[in-house]
């Protein structure tokens, strides 16, 4: 999505001493569509009387332009092309106010490309194993990683070659083995031109462990009585949040679950219920992080039981600390997150 900026001053080839003093050329060749085009300058220097560029494209097309203006102003030609790289041949003619003309030889090269997009799905993401695999969308060239644990001590920052790998090509990177979690990713990944994109990842997630709330059957209205537990649980969060705030920005995701007495669409419906109430009763207390929640009912059970078992096992709640969607072990479908 960036690139460096290419600034090359073209030698000029034999020129006369006051083509040399009156006009210098330069070019920004590379750009990203949709941003800005690659372009000549054309740098007056001394008075002139007009200049033309005439160049010819690696693929037959022609470019004309004309101009002139006064000693320290910049004429900016852009070169609308095609996605791609692509070679000019031409000359720059100045006129003089004398009425005298000089040329100046042109051969260069451009690049005009797309977004540079990287894709790391969270099954690419495997923290055990110290590896990071990611795929670009065109030749990669090397990679900045820097990998942060909550110690806030770093297992690794440096560059890593690649050698031109195709786009699409697999692309694995590893780190050593350093105490703690590996809280932050930070990528940057370079194509063989130059232009780079990047991506935070935060391959982590905090299950505050709870004494369970104990519902009314059917209900979601949470009982005087056990109101106490979910005060234990609020401290909980408040640490965890203290802890690994510092490293980027938090969410609370409450989950809810029940046993398999009754219909399930009914205790899916009830679990959501009761993971509202509780996400509203930590707001309550004071929580300022994003707090979302879901409720998957019977479909997730901790305990394997036959239908219409009172297992109390099942009728429970999950409190995640995490920056991202968190990933829950054996959902037997996407979770639809609802903020509170």
């Amino acid at each position: 999505m960036n690139a460096r900026l290419l600034l090359l001053t073209f030698a000029l080839s034999s020129p006369t001493p006051v083509l040399a003093d009156a006009i210098r050329v330069s070019l920004e060749g590379r750009a990203v569509l949709g941003e800005k085009l690659p372009a000549l300058l054309v740098h007056i220097e001394e008075p002139i009387a007009g200049f033309e560029v005439k160049l010819k494209r690696s693929d037959g097309h022609e470019v004309a332009v004309k101009g002139g203006g006064n000693p320290g102003l910049t004429r900016r030609i852009e070169l609308a092309q095609p996605e791609g790289r692509f070679h000019y041949e031409g000359a720059l003619t100045v006129r003089f106010p004398d009425a005298e003309s000089g040329e100046l030889p042109l051969s260069f090269d451009t690049e005009l490309y797309g977004a540079l997009r990287l894709d790391v799905r969270k099954e690419d993401v495997d923290v055990a194993a110290r590896r990071l695999r990611f795929v670009l969308n065109r030749p990669a060239k090397r990679a900045e990683l820097t990998v942060l644990m909550d110690t806030g001590k770093k297992a690794f920052e440096g560059e890593v070659p690649f050698k031109g790998e195709a786009a699409g090509t697999p692309l694995e990177l590893t780190w050593p083995a350093e105490e703690g979690r590996v809280m932050k990713i930070s990528l940057r990944a370079f194509d063989t031109a130059e232009f780079y994109t990047g991506v935070d990842l935060y391959p982590w997630q905090v299950d505050i462990p709870h004494e369970e709330v104990n519902f009314a059957s059917g209900r979601a209205d949470i009982p005087a009585a056990e109101r106490g537990k979910l005060d234990k649980s609020h401290a909980l969060i408040a640490d965890a949040l203290a802890k690994y705030g510092r490293f980027a920005s938090l969410r609370l995701y409450v989950i809810g679950h029940t046993d398999t007495v009754g219909p399930a669409a009914e205790n899916r419906e009830l679990s959501v219920r009761r993971a509202k109430r509780l996400a509203a009763y930590f707001r309550k207390k004071g929580l300022r992080v994003p707090v979302f929640y879901e409720g998957l009912g019977e479909e997730a059970p901790a305990v394997a039981t036959p239908d219409e078992t009172a297992e109390a096992g099942n009728r429970r709640a999950e409190y995640i600390i995490a920056v991202e969607d968190p990933v829950l072990q054996h959902a037997p479908r996407p979770p639809r997150w609802r903020k509170l």
